[in-house]
C-alpha cells in the first residue's frame, strides 16, 4: 500500500472565483476596516467605480498607483503614506506587481523596524500584517493567494521575496471578467507565468495530493487557453486562464517551484525590464529537456515529465522527432516577443547567473538534481529555441 505524503494547506480564508464575484468586493472590504489604502494599476477602469462605491459606503480611500515591479524604495514610500493616512486595510486591484506591493505594505506598516531590515536584512516579521484584500486583473502570477511579495533591489541587481505565512490575503476575489480584452503582450507575458506555475509544482520534490489535483487539471487547461487566445479574444479561454493562474498560486505556495523560476528570478534582478512571464515562458522547454536528460542519467522516473510534455504538445500539432523544440517554437508562431538578453548571456555572466540560481529558494524544490552547468545549458538551449524553434 502506498503511503500518502503528508501536507497542510495555506490559502486565503475567504477565496472567491468566477465572473461577477467582484460585485461583493465592497462589503467584504468594509467588513475589515474603513480607512482603505487602495493600491492599483493605472489601466484598471473597473477600479474607478470600485473606489467610488467604497467612498459611498463610508470609506476613506487613499489611492496609490503602481506602474512597475516594486522596488524597495517604493515599498518604503508606500508604507509611509499608509501610516500617515492611518489606513487599516490594504486593497490591491491589478497585476502581480500591484498585489506584491500592497501585500508588502500590509506586512510592513505595523512592523517595528525599517523595511530594509525585513526585505534585505532577513529579519522576521514581528507584528501581524494589516488586513489585505487582493483582486487580480491579469491571469498570471497567482499573487492573490501566495505568502510572499517579490521586491526588486536595484543596488544589488537582485529580486528578494519578503515571505511569511501571515502575508496570505484575508480575502481574494478572482473575477475573470477583469482580464477581458487584455492586450496580447500582457496576456502571454502573464499567461506563460501561470502555465509554468502549475508545471513546476507538479514536478516539484514537494508535490502532494492537493497540489497534484490542481496541476493535473490546470496544465492541459492552460495550454488550451493560451492556444485559443493566440487566435483572438475568447471569454471561455479567459475564464480558464484565470483559473490556471489561481491554481498556480495555490500550488506554488504549497509545493514550491523549480529551475525555471530559479533562473528567472536571478535574470530579472539583472535585467529589470525583462518581463518575468516571458522569461519563464522562454526557459520552460529547455528546462524540461535538461531535467529529463538528468533524470535519465540518474535513473529517475520520467512519468510526470512525459505527462507534462504530452500536455504541452496539446497546444497545437508539432513535428515529431523534436517535440520540445516544436513546443518552444509555438511562442514564435504566436508572436510572443523574443528576449535578446538570453542570446547575450555567455561566459562569466552566465556562470554567475547559474551559480546564483542554484542557490535560490526556487531551486530547493526542483524535483531533479541539477548542477550549475545544467542551468547554464538551459539558458543556452533557450536562446537557440527562440531563434530556431518552429512548430511545423
Amino acid at each position: 500500500m502506498m503511503t500518502q505524503k503528508p501536507f497542510s494547506i495555506l490559502q486565503p480564508r475567504d477565496l472567491s472565483f468566477g465572473r461577477g464575484c467582484v460585485d461583493r468586493a465592497v462589503p467584504k472590504v468594509m467588513a475589515l476596516g474603513r480607512r482603505i489604502n487602495l493600491v492599483r494599476g493605472r489601466s484598471a477602469s473597473w477600479c474607478d467605480v470600485f473606489r467610488e462605491d467604497l467612498q459611498k459606503a463610508g470609506a476613506v480611500v487613499t489611492e496609490l498607483f503602481c506602474t512597475r515591479e516594486p522596488y524597495l524604495s517604493d515599498v518604503t514610500d508606500a508604507a509611509r503614506i499608509a501610516r500617515v493616512a492611518r489606513c487599516d486595510v490594504l486593497v490591491a486591484v491589478g497585476g502581480g506587481s500591484v498585489i506584491d506591493l500592497a501585500k508588502a505594505v500590509a506586512a510592513l506598516v505595523p512592523a517595528q523596524h525599517p523595511a530594509s531590515e525585513y526585505v534585505t536584512g532577513g529579519r522576521a516579521l514581528d507584528a501581524a500584517p494589516l488586513p489585505f484584500v487582493a483582486i487580480p486583473t491579469t491571469a498570471g502570477t497567482g499573487a492573490e493567494v501566495t505568502r510572499n511579495a517579490v521586491i526588486s533591489v536595484p543596488e544589488t541587481r537582485k529580486k528578494i521575496s519578503l515571505r511569511d505565512t501571515s502575508m496570505i490575503a484575508d480575502v481574494a476575489l478572482v473575477d475573470p471578467a477583469l482580464t477581458d480584452g487584455t492586450p496580447a503582450g500582457i496576456t502571454f507575458g502573464s499567461g506563460l507565468d501561470a502555465l509554468v506555475q502549475v508545471i513546476e509544482p507538479y514536478l516539484s520534490s514537494r508535490a502532494n495530493s492537493y497540489t497534484d489535483a490542481l496541476c493535473r487539471h490546470a496544465i492541459p487547461l492552460g495550454t488550451r487557453a493560451l492556444a485559443r487566445l493566440a487566435q483572438g479574444e475568447c471569454a471561455d479561454a479567459r475564464d480558464d486562464l484565470a483559473l490556471v493562474s489561481l491554481f498556480g498560486g495555490l500550488a506554488l505556495t504549497n509545493a514550491g517551484l523549480g529551475a525555471v523560476h530559479g533562473l528567472a528570478g536571478v535574470i530579472g534582478g539583472r535585467f529589470p525590464d525583462a518581463p518575468h512571464g516571458l522569461v519563464c515562458g522562454r526557459l520552460l522547454c529547455a528546462t524540461l529537456q535538461v531535467n529529463m536528460e538528468q533524470r535519465q542519467v540518474e535513473g529517475l522516473a520520467m512519468d510526470r515529465h512525459l505527462e507534462v510534455l504530452s500536455w504541452l504538445s496539446g497546444m497545437a500539432p508539432v513535428a515529431t522527432g523534436d517535440e520540445v523544440a516544436g513546443i518552444a517554437g509555438l511562442l514564435n508562431d504566436w508572436g510572443v516577443p523574443k528576449l535578446p538578453l538570453l542570446t547575450g548571456l555567455k561566459g562569466a555572466d552566465l556562470e554567475d547567473i547559474a551559480a546564483d540560481a542554484l542557490a535560490s529558494s526556487s531551486m530547493a524544490a526542483n524535483g531533479t538534481p541539477l548542477r550549475a552547468q545544467d542551468l547554464e545549458r538551459i539558458v543556452s538551449l533557450s536562446a537557440g529555441y527562440q531563434e530556431h524553434g518552429h512548430s511545423g
